[in-house]
C-alpha cells in the first residue's frame, strides 16, 4: 500500500476482531466485508494505489434502510489486479475510466447513519457507532480480480457464513502501510 486512504482519519488503528468495523466482523445474521476507517464527514479520501476506476455507484440509501443517508462507492482496479472498493463516500471526485495515481483525491467521507431516524431496534453495531460518535467513515473492501458477484450483500455486509473466495482482508494492506511509515521507508503526505 502506498497511501493511507483517509489522511484526516481519527486514528490509523484498524478495527480488530470484536470491534465494530473490523473485517469479517460477525454481526449475527451477516458478516462485515471490509474495514471501517472513522473520520469527520467531508474528509478527503485518496487512492491507496494507482489504477483505473472501473465502477461507481450508490452504496447506501434510505430506500434500502430508513436510517441510512445516501452514500456512494468507487472501485479502482490496480495493475496487480486487486480491486479496491472505497465506500460510504459523500462525494465522488472521479469518473469511470479515469486513471488515478496513488495519493490522488477520489472523494470525501460521507455520513452514513441518520441518527434522527434510528429505530430502537437498530442492530447493536449501528447503535454502538452512534454512542462512540462515529456516524461517518470510509468503508474499504478489497477483492482479487476477477470478482465473483458477492450475494446476498447489502451495505458492506455479506449474508452468508462462508467468506467469498475473492474477498481479501484489507487489514494486511493497511498494516503494511503503517509499519513502513514507522520505519521511515515512505514519505507521507
Amino acid at each position: 500500500m502506498k497511501y493511507w486512504p483517509v489522511p484526516n482519519s481519527y486514528s490509523k488503528e484498524i478495527p480488530t476482531n470484536g470491534s465494530p468495523g473490523a473485517f469479517w466482523e460477525d454481526r449475527d445474521d451477516r458478516y462485515h466485508c471490509g474495514v471501517d476507517i472513522y473520520a469527520p464527514e467531508g474528509s478527503k479520501v485518496v487512492a491507496i494505489d494507482s489504477g483505473i476506476v472501473v465502477d461507481i455507484g450508490v452504496f447506501t440509501t434510505s430506500d434500502n434502510n430508513s436510517y441510512w443517508f445516501s452514500t456512494y462507492y468507487i472501485i479502482i482496479k490496480t495493475s496487480d489486479k486487486i480491486l479496491f472498493k472505497y465506500a460510504e463516500l459523500g462525494e465522488v471526485a472521479v469518473n469511470i475510466g479515469d486513471y488515478v495515481e496513488a495519493g490522488q483525491k477520489i472523494g470525501k467521507v460521507g455520513k452514513v447513519i441518520n441518527e434522527d431516524k434510528l429505530p430502537p431496534d437498530a442492530p447493536y453495531y449501528i447503535r454502538e457507532l452512534i454512542l462512540k460518535g462515529n456516524p461517518s467513515m470510509l468503508h474499504l473492501e478489497l477483492y482479487r480480480a476477477p470478482i465473483m458477484e458477492v450475494k446476498p450483500y447489502s451495505g458492506g455486509n455479506f449474508f452468508g457464513r462462508n467468506k467469498p473466495d475473492s474477498l481479501i482482508d484489507p487489514t494486511f494492506f493497511l498494516n503494511g502501510r503503517i509499519k513502513r511509515e514507522l520505519r521511515g521507508l515512505e514519505i507521507t503526505n
